[in-house]
């Protein structure tokens, strides 16, 4: 049962004060049997008051505004927490009769009825020709989507500042470059598009040795509905692998905007610089960390009262 410290700094400046800042973070480790939250500690800047709902998929969730004039925005999230390895056996456990399981489960439940539904693609028929060619009902569930995980991690190439947080199903899929973001994205496409009620996943991934895809920053994933397994079953294509210890989850939903860790909005014509900041620590003292800093600007900086919504932080 690994312990990490996990330092996650998100700092928003401005190159003229803005006002009437709002913003939302869902960075708050979820509340489940395998993640054990030690310590968690956020602080905004100015020690402004952080009000706290679950959201509809029981996502904790932070609000907080800025009523005066600022140009610096800082959230400072520390975080102590204890994982544990989910059961071994889910490959043995899952059976070709879980098929018609799954079916029938989503369609007495609205949540997991809503999680079968694809997007509108305009390469929906690219997505069918890859479906089919993993055969879906061959054999059991979990060994296809084991199949759909190796197939992104072979075909599409991991690779840094080729995408953005508005980079299209359709564009990951012209390209097959991406990050872990993007890949969630195709695996959810693959996956509803054969009524597997399917979930994206917001978190860290603490490696534990070099060449993990993701390391030291945010980190996405999927959570498939598995009957076999009890319930959600993550799998991670990023870096072809189940969910294990070393990832630490803090969201879930249909996407990425349900799960952002941070997005708010501003008034005012000013550009944005927004710095993110992941350091992951270990046990035996070492650590790993990731830095990013993204320029954004308002579409026209003549409009003296403007509602820009951050870029959130796109996850590696």
């Amino acid at each position: 049962m690994p312990v990490f410290k996990i330092h996650h700094i998100t700092r928003s400046e401005y190159d003229r004060p803005v006002i009437e800042s709002a913003n939302q973070i869902k960075i708050y480790p979820r509340e489940r049997p395998d993640q054990e939250t030690i310590n968690h500690q956020i602080k905004i800047s100015n020690d402004l008051v952080l009000h706290q709902y679950n959201d509809y998929w029981g996502n904790t969730t932070g609000l907080f505004t800025v009523s005066g004039q600022h140009q610096t925005l800082e959230i400072d999230s520390r975080l102590t927490i204890r994982t544990m390895a989910p059961p071994a056996n889910l490959l043995v456990a899952s059976k070709p009769s879980d098929w018609g399981l799954i079916k029938e489960q989503a369609m007495n439940d609205m949540a997991l009825l809503d999680l079968t539904k694809p997007i509108s693609l305009q390469s929906a028929a690219i997505i069918q020709e890859m479906v089919q060619e993993l055969r879906p009902f061959w054999d059991a569930p979990a060994l296809y989507i084991q199949r759909c995980s190796e197939y992104i991690f072979r075909i599409f190439e991991y690779k840094k500042g080729i995408t953005t947080i508005e980079s299209t199903v359709d564009e990951i899929l012209e390209h097959k470059q991406g990050v872990c973001q993007n890949f969630a994205h195709v695996m959810l496409q693959m996956l509803r598009t054969i009524g597997i009620p399917v979930r994206y996943v917001s978190g860290y991934i603490c490696p534990n040795s070099d060449g993990v895809r993701g390391a030291g920053a945010t980190h996405a994933w999927v959570e498939i509905w598995l009957p076999s397994a009890g319930g959600w079953a993550g799998i991670d294509p990023t870096n072809n692998t189940w969910v294990s210890d070393r990832h630490v989850s803090l969201a879930v939903g249909r996407h990425f905007n349900d799960c952002s860790p941070v997005k708010g909005t501003f008034k005012g014509p000013a550009n944005q610089s927004l710095f993110i900041y992941v350091s992951v620590g270990f046990e035996n003292g070492s650590s790993c960390e990731d830095r990013n800093k993204v320029q954004l600007s308002v579409k026209d900086p003549l409009v003296s009262r403007t509602d820009f919504e951050n870029a959130q932080q796109q996850q590696q």
